[in-house]
């Protein structure tokens, strides 16, 4: 039997509804991209973001725009891109302070760190690090356990801020050693070094890649880094648990996503996107020189790890009595 003109009309409707559909599949992008730093310009994850929009940008064939959005410890931008349309063409990348420190340490949040949130990937890392000021009474952490037991509550430490992952090392590390050191908390990594530096307190927690040039200069102390393993940047530095106490794994990562809801083939595509980007070695050795090891980690990665750090900093917090300022 011979079709119909009716029958031709609709194949017809069919075989074109199914080429303008994978026409507009593969045409993602056709515009630029907005990349939400929720950090100001200049600082570490700032860095990074800039080189890894250029390098997304080359890979998709728009150009990667960056907006600042910072303010109220990144709270301000990951609420803007939780409420962006999801289209791929609005981006967040922003530590780990957004996803698992956030949500522990604020009854209310305008997003969802599981729900608000597609995961993309895992961009880079960084160690956190006890550091000691040149004359203080400790060079490694049997010394340092030491000295906070004989004198309960005479030591202080630093951090860049309250309820922030360094914080957060810190009192696991407290908890881990038994030992109580009051907490000093400062607007900033720089402040804090500077202290740390000039004598005005006796030890911090800081990341890898703010320690690494003032370690290397000798500038100050370091004591023990709080990951699993030691740190490329500071190979000669030994962690936490090789020091005596083993279950300390903290650090700080960066992560892209994007609003909830994007097209699986969006979704797809910016997944590879940033694969790609991470198996480059010149990002590999630009990361490495702005102080992060490039461990990327895909979507589903990403998710797990949100997951399985969420309630540990709840739990951290909750002993602690960390609540946001």
């Amino acid at each position: 039997m011979k079709p119909t003109p009716t029958k031709f009309a609709i194949l017809a409707a069919c075989c074109f509804a199914a080429a303008s559909t994978g026409a507009q599949a593969q045409a993602y992008p056709t515009k630029p991209i907005q990349l939400v730093i929720p950090f100001p310009p200049g600082g570490a994850t700032d860095v990074i973001g800039r080189l890894l929009g250029k390098k997304l940008g080359d890979r998709l064939g728009q150009p990667v725009v960056i907006e600042n959005r910072a303010g109220a410890g990144t709270i301000v931008g990951a609420g803007y891109v939780a409420k962006a349309a999801p289209d791929g063409y609005t981006l967040l990348i922003s530590s780990g302070t957004t996803f698992t420190v956030n949500p522990a340490i604020h009854a209310k949040l305008p997003y969802d760190p599981v729900k608000s949130f597609d995961p993309i990937g895992i961009a880079g890392r960084t160690g956190l690090i006890l550091l000691a000021n040149r004359d203080a009474p400790a060079s490694n952490l049997k010394e340092w356990v030491a000295k906070a037991k004989a004198e309960p509550g005479k030591y202080s430490y630093g951090s860049f801020g309250t309820g922030t992952t360094a914080h957060f090392a810190g009192e696991m590390l407290l908890n881990a050693t038994g030992t109580k050191l009051l907490h000093v908390p400062y607007k900033g990594s720089a402040p804090a070094m500077t202290d740390l530096i000039g004598g005005q307190i006796p030890y911090t927690v800081d990341t890898v890649a703010a320690a690494v040039p003032q370690v290397k200069g000798g500038k100050v102390k370091a004591i023990a880094v709080t990951t699993a393993r030691r740190s490329a940047l500071l190979p000669n530095v030994p962690t936490v648990a090789e020091s005596g106490y083993p279950g300390i794994n903290a650090d700080t990562w960066l992560a892209l996503v994007g609003p909830a809801g994007m097209p699986a083939d969006v979704k797809v595509k910016l997944e590879k996107a940033l694969a790609d980007v991470m198996a480059d070695a010149d990002t590999k050795d630009k990361l490495l020189a702005a102080g992060f090891e490039p461990s990327y980690a895909n979507a589903a990665q990403l998710a797990d790890l949100i997951n399985k750090e969420l309630p540990v900093m709840r739990a951290v917090a909750q002993r602690a009595n960390i609540k946001a300022d």
